[in-house]
């Protein structure tokens, strides 16, 4: 490579958000580079260690951040080829409807999207064929409208869960299957990538069986002649043109080497917290505040869920090894008594004793850490925080990330946990629920941030938003960020299935004509950043105007 190789597009990041996008746009033609930060998870036993995993965090990244009073931070995050879906744990969620639109909290608001669920509905469905989800329709209370079924019948429960689905339907509840994105065949096990094993949440899969962004769009995209990847390689800055209006360069480290690279596209998709470091660490002359923040809301409103892993002690063994299958909705928006959202029911992978020393929970008296494990349903719990503009990321002096964070909204979450205590004590359960000491309280830690988003939201005014509804940036004709960044507010499931279709949508190529139904559709033109009226004729990324976002 050399530097004064030029691409079309060139995509930073290949997680959820890049990757995907690299799948849609490979089938084009066009010279897409993917620069990607990492390598691949290196193919190794460790791959599924729960040490390794758990207590070492041998995959997590070593670099420092800090918090607002300066405390170092030490991020549980990834860069790898697939970014943070190689060690997601595959639940792939729809937002609900009415998360899209102004929503009261018993704490506060969380406000509305410049969209409507149905004008992304397509493209979820989309999103789940791509990303091959399991699940079952009508049964989650909340489930938003869906044009078609699930591509992959529902995962099955095993016996200890399957009992515990049978034990909430009686307390007239409404428990669900999880919809989840793994390579998984129950009617032909013998052929079947995924071998339903006990490190698939929160571990790498060593073959290749659970749906990330890296085994079902970055490789195959790559099996393109025009796409290409380089890896190792972060992205310090974006320069632009003497005006501001275009990126002309993407400045690029790697293995101690400085490489200029240009494209008549930039995107970013390096998750909401590095992409918002990215451009305020590209600030120049005209975008003195950090590029594309004429706003002033680029690195704001951050949010990652108020998430919690709860643990409850059984006198029944759970002997259960792919634990993640059911879900329970029934309080996501409330109920009678507490008529304000709560959040999301699940499970996380079945911990074990090894797992569990890693945060050392108070042990139940007469109960060694194996025979906890052994005996815990071990759920996890979400509810949405709501986006504040002192919630932000920051650059220190030397351009590393500062993450000032003040957790909100925990009245509905404390609910949550309340609600799932007294169901539990209605089963064969001993009388509280056990959290994991690895965890502020029973909260997951600032330093967990892979529900991170919000941080580069979008919308319709350019003076409250740095993104137009295409994630195109109001301020610079030819710069997109594609990852949970866009987000003015978070819902209380997983984000990824939503990343997901809104860039399987935004990176359709196939259908120039709807650049001229959009103000300002994005293109692929040769020389775009100079020649501005080319985009209303030329190769559109797709946006949303009137179609998706």
């Amino acid at each position: 490579m050399t530097e004064s190789q030029r691409y079309d597009v060139i995509i930073i990041g290949s997680g959820a958000g890049g990757g995907t996008l690299a799948y849609r746009l490979a089938p084009s033609g066009k010279r897409i580079l993917i620069v990607e930060r990492g390598d691949y998870v290196p193919r190794e036993k460790d791959n599924w260690s729960s040490r390794a995993v758990n207590v070492e965090a041998k995959y997590h990244t070593r670099e420092v951040w800090h918090d607002k009073d300066g405390v170092p931070l030490h991020p549980h995050t990834n860069y790898y080829v697939g970014g943070n879906t190689k060690f997601y744990g595959a639940a792939l969620f729809r937002l609900r409807e009415r998360d899209f639109g102004e929503l009261t909290h018993h704490d506060g608001v969380s406000p509305a999207w410049p969209l409507a669920y149905d004008d992304l509905e397509p493209y979820y469905t989309e999103a789940e064929r791509l990303y091959q989800v399991h699940g079952e329709r009508g049964i989650d209370p909340t489930e938003p409208r869906a044009s078609a079924p699930y591509p992959f019948p529902a995962v099955s429960h095993e016996p200890r869960i399957q009992q515990l689905h049978d034990d909430l339907r009686r307390q007239g509840l409404q428990p669900f299957p999880v919809p989840l994105g793994i390579l998984l065949d129950e009617r032909n096990r013998q052929n079947s990538r995924c071998i339903r094993c006990e490190t698939c949440d929160g571990f790498p899969c060593l073959i290749g069986a659970k749906s990330d962004a890296q085994v079902l769009c970055v490789d195959p995209a790559l099996a393109h002649p025009n796409v290409s990847l380089l890896t190792n390689a972060q992205v310090m800055r974006l320069e632009t043109n003497a005006t501001g209006t275009a990126v002309t360069t993407v400045v690029v480290e790697r293995k101690g080497e400085t490489l200029r690279l240009s494209a008549d596209i930039v995107v970013s998709s390096c998750g909401a917290i590095n992409s918002a470091a990215l451009l305020l660490r590209s600030a120049n002359a005209r975008h003195p505040m950090g590029l594309a923040n004429g706003s002033g809301v680029v690195g704001r409103h951050y949010m990652g869920h108020i998430n919690s892993v709860l643990l409850a002690i059984s006198r029944m063994p759970n002997p259960t090894v792919f634990q993640k299958t059911l879900g329970l909705n029934d309080f996501y928006f409330g109920d009678p008594e507490f008529p304000y959202p709560m959040g999301h029911i699940s499970f996380v992978g079945k911990l074990d004793a090894v797992a569990l020393s890693a945060g050392a929970p108070a042990i139940v008296p007469g109960m060694t850490l194996d025979l906890m494990a052994k005996h815990s349903l071990d759920f996890w719990l979400t509810s949405e925080d709501l986006p504040d503009p002192d919630n932000r990321v920051t650059l220190d002096r030397d351009g590393n990330i500062v993450l000032s964070y003040t957790p909100n909204n925990g009245t509905g979450h404390a609910r949550l946990i309340k609600r799932l205590e007294h169901l539990m004590q209605h089963l064969d359960m001993r009388p509280h629920l056990v959290p994991r000491q690895l965890f502020v309280g029973s909260r997951i830690p600032l330093a967990g941030v892979a529900h991170q988003n919000g941080t580069v939201r979008f919308g319709h005014d350019p003076h409250t938003s740095a993104l137009d509804v295409n994630c195109r940036a109001h301020e610079v004709d030819n710069l997109y960020v594609v990852d949970g960044s866009f987000f003015p507010s978070s819902g209380a499931v997983n984000r990824t299935c939503c990343e997901g279709c809104c860039y399987a949508e935004n990176g359709d190529p196939r259908d120039p004509t709807k650049a001229s139904r959009r103000k300002n559709p994005g293109c692929f033109s040769a020389g775009a950043e100079n020649n501005q009226n080319q985009r209303q004729a030329k190769f559109p990324i797709r946006g949303a105007k009137n179609r998706c976002r």
